[in-house]
């Protein structure tokens, strides 16, 4: 891998990641930009402690434009895009309408691919590793930020996630917090280690769900389950069998194994509903361990959290989605609509022959 950073005509940073370490990148961005400026805070709510982002400036961002207009493609003539050179593997950039910014964090857009009408899915096994590698020089670099403690690597794809850019592409946020999810995390991991007299509560997931019917795919080195009390009609969690707490710490092995079986993962998720039906929407996204000091949870550490990454679709059948209504937005209670075990059933059916 090859990294090259520069900067766009705004100021903010882009990272070309290329499989060639020939590759030269000094493509200058033609656009006649003004700085970036941003309007992001965080602000506590006091009943439940979650942090919101109020982030007013998004309302301009691009919006649902014609392929011939994308901004992560690259640019081609006059055509002038976020990305200046003519052809990229892969590509990071600072959002130009950040969620998070400045000292209450930072939003990087990740193009997989310079290819407009492609998927994740779609990559080869070396594209897939590539993305891998960014993924995990970025949080390396994010979490060296005096203001972050989380980082956060995750695709939305499909307009019915509410994706305005149909380029594949995904995102990273750099919280200046933990977030809720981890926190409940960390918190049940605490509680389960007093219980169970030290025992950790990742690997004694890992392992009833390998004695259990809703395993999806496995390799030497990664599992792949629907989990017992999935919330969404078709969700899997992809764990390394070896715990570790974020990206950083994956070994070669795992590394190498890692892009055959997300990818069998992503095609598996595009036939759960048959031929002739659209792509699949879903949301695939890291959890990581927080960096910085400890999360404010007495009797775990970071190493005690395990990397996995959940992939889920809001689609619970043909042409149906799943909304999150009364109990689940208003009470936080999901009412999942299939059985895990069937969810397993199917995404094992659909297997690539």
């Amino acid at each position: 891998m090859k990294k090259t950073s520069t900067r766009l005509a705004d100021g903010r940073e882009l990272i070309y990641y290329d499989l060639g370490d020939a590759t030269v990148r000094d493509a200058p961005d033609r656009r006649p930009l003004e700085p970036t400026v941003t309007s992001s805070e965080v602000r506590r709510d006091p009943l439940l402690g979650d942090a919101v982002a109020i982030a007013s400036h998004r309302q301009g961002r691009t919006y649902h434009p014609p392929p011939d207009q994308c901004p992560l493609c690259p640019t081609r003539g006059d055509r002038l895009t976020e990305i200046p050179d003519a052809s990229y593997d892969v590509a990071v950039f600072q959002n130009r309408f950040p969620s998070l910014a400045g000292d209450s964090g930072r939003c990087e857009v990740v193009c997989f691919t310079s290819a407009h009408d492609s998927s994740f899915a779609a990559l080869s096994g070396e594209q897939a590793r590539l993305v891998l590698e960014a993924w995990t020089d970025r949080t390396a670099e994010l979490s060296q930020l005096p203001s972050v403690r989380q980082v956060f690597c995750f695709e939305n794809r499909g307009a019915e996630i509410g994706v305005t850019l149909q380029h594949p592409h995904g995102q990273i946020y750099a919280y200046p917090f933990v977030t809720p999810r981890t926190g409940s995390m960390l918190r049940q991991a605490a509680a389960h280690r007093r219980a169970s007299g030290g025992e950790n509560l990742f690997d004694a997931v890992l392992a009833r769900e390998l004695a259990a019917e809703r395993v999806v795919l496995t390799g030497e080195h990664w599992v792949a389950f629907v989990p017992y009390a999935a919330h969404w009609p078709y969700e899997v969690h992809l764990y390394p069998r070896r715990r570790v707490p974020d990206l950083l710490a994956l070994d070669e092995a795992a590394r190498t194994e890692f892009p055959q079986l997300y990818l069998e993962l992503l095609r598996r998720f595009d036939r759960i509903f048959g031929d002739g039906e659209p792509p699949t929407p879903y949301i695939a996204a890291w959890h990581q361990a927080p960096f910085g000091p400890p999360a404010d949870v007495e009797g775990v550490s970071r190493d005690d959290f395990a990397l996995h990454l959940e992939l889920f679709t809001i689609r619970r059948t043909s042409g149906k989605l799943k909304y999150l209504a009364g109990s689940e937005s208003g009470m936080s209670v999901f009412i999942n609509d299939v059985p895990p075990e069937r969810a397993a059933q199917r995404l094992r059916e659909v297997a690539s022959s």
